[in-house]
Formats: C-alpha cells, structure tokens, sequence
C-alpha cells in the first residue's frame, strides 16, 4: 500500500496544537523529526482533511507533503518510538513494556493523545515531580491528555489524581492507559474545563499543568486559590524564549520558583506560593 507523508512545521509554541489537530484528523502516530512532526495518510483526501485542521489550529505551519514508497509503516514508526527514563520512571510504548519493572514502567500507546514521553513538555514535568510530590497527595493533572503525568504522580505516590482533560476525544485513551497502568484506585478522569473544574475539587496540594503558556497565565489565580496552605504547581508547555514573561508573571501571581526544567526549547516550573 502506498502512503503519504505529511510533515509538519509548527510555529513557535503550536507543536500541541498541531499534534492534536493531527490526531484528531486520523492520524495513527506523529512522532518528531527536530523541530517538525510527521505523520503519514493513505489517501490524498486524508490528507487534505488534516492539511486544513492543522492549518485552523496553526495558520503560520509549514506543510510538506510527500508520496512514500510501499513500506510496512507501522513497523517502521515503532522501531522509531522508544522508552524514555525519566528519573524512577519509564514511559514505554506497549511493544517494548515487557523489558520494564511494571512498578516503575508507565505504558502509553503513542497513537494515543498528547502525552507519550515523546515531548520535552511532558518529560520536564516528570522530572520535577519528585520534588514536588509528598505520600498521599491529592494532585490535579490539569489538560491530562494521555493521563500520563496523573499516572506517573500515582507511581510516584499520589493519593488521588483528577486527570482532567476538556478534549471528549482524548478521554477514552486517558481511560484506558489509567486501567493498562492499573492506577485506576488512584487516578479519576474528568471531561471538562479546567478553569471551572479545579475550584470544585479543590484543595489539592499539587497542580500539573502542561498547557500552552497563555492558557497559563489565565490559570495561575485560580490554581492559587485551589491550592491547600503548602501547594505547589508543576507547568510546562512553556518555551525557553517566554521565561522571563512567566517569571514576571509567576512573580507578580504570588509566586516564587522552587525548580526549573530546560530541554531543547521547552521550559518546565516548580512553584509555590510565597
């Protein structure tokens, strides 16, 4: 069978959006190819779907798109997909689960929504994680996607974690890893806004939030106010070239930065009120 390959060029801080629009138009897998991401369709009317929705979610992307070979892609995009440590952690595809400790290991099929270990965004927070997380909190992993981060914080020893996630399309996948990863005593799922849905499950003693930077901003007073007396805040979603504008923000919020996470151009926070 032949396929085509779309590659795409975000602009700067739009690679989630992209990927979501990417997914959301069919796409099996996208994985990076530096500061691109590649998927593949087998019909040019495929193609033209995901060329428009990506084109709404980042008007300013570079398409390419190129007729492929009669290749087993799938075979081919797997041997490209690899586990990723993570400090006491592995996010590992279900193909390569096996070579993990099931305590440590947290499997994630990257065709699913964002949050696959694949992203810098995702890895920065759970790199931080330990620092933050105390036996027995209650966490909100706010915009969950996979539900990866509200996985790990339920390895790392969480005692509660509201996954929640405003995308219908993504709950499913959020469902599933949660059950595949057996944390579902620990991690609830919740469709919604999380602007509206944090205040009413609050306290919680620590916020994720891998979101784009202006969604962010907005969130930042109500993450204050949903947080007990000791809480603390993980973000990430930010690029390197917007830190000082969230230090300033983080600053004036209330705020005082605990840690930071940098790889390539992406940027992750520990916070905590002052």
């Amino acid at each position: 069978m032949s396929w085509i390959s779309l590659r795409v060029r975000p602009s700067a801080g739009a690679a989630e959006a992209v990927s979501a629009a990417l997914f959301a138009s069919g796409a099996m897998g996208v994985h990076e190819d530096g500061p691109a991401l590649v998927t593949q369709f087998e019909t040019p009317d495929e193609v033209e779907v995901a060329h428009r929705s990506v084109v709404a979610a980042d008007p300013s992307a570079e398409l390419e798109i190129v007729p492929l070979p009669d290749i087993d892609w799938t075979s081919e995009w797997k041997r490209g997909v690899r586990a990723h440590r993570l400090g006491d952690l592995v996010v590992t595809p279900p193909w390569l689960a096996d070579e993990y400790p099931a305590e440590s290991r947290i499997v994630v099929e990257p065709g699913m929504a964002f949050g696959t270990g694949e992203h810098a965004t995702t890895r920065g927070v759970v790199r931080l994680l330990p620092r933050a997380l105390r036996d027995g909190d209650r966490v909100a992993d706010l915009g969950a996607g996979s539900a990866v981060l509200a996985i790990a914080a339920a390895k790392l020893g969480a005692g509660w974690v509201a996954a929640v996630e405003m995308d219908p399309d993504a709950i499913p996948d959020a469902e599933r890893n949660v059950a595949v990863n057996g944390e579902t005593g620990k991690v609830q799922v919740i469709e919604g806004d999380a602007m509206l849905l944090l205040p009413l499950i609050a306290p919680v003693r620590l916020i994720l939030a891998n979101i784009i930077s202006s969604v962010l901003l907005e969130l930042l007073p109500i993450m204050a106010s949903s947080l007990t007396q000791d809480g603390q805040a993980i973000l990430s979603g930010i690029l390197l070239e917007e830190r000082p504008r969230m230090l300033a923000a983080i600053a004036d919020g209330g705020w005082t930065v605990v840690a930071e996470d940098a790889e390539e151009e992406w940027w992750s926070v520990l916070i905590e009120r002052r």
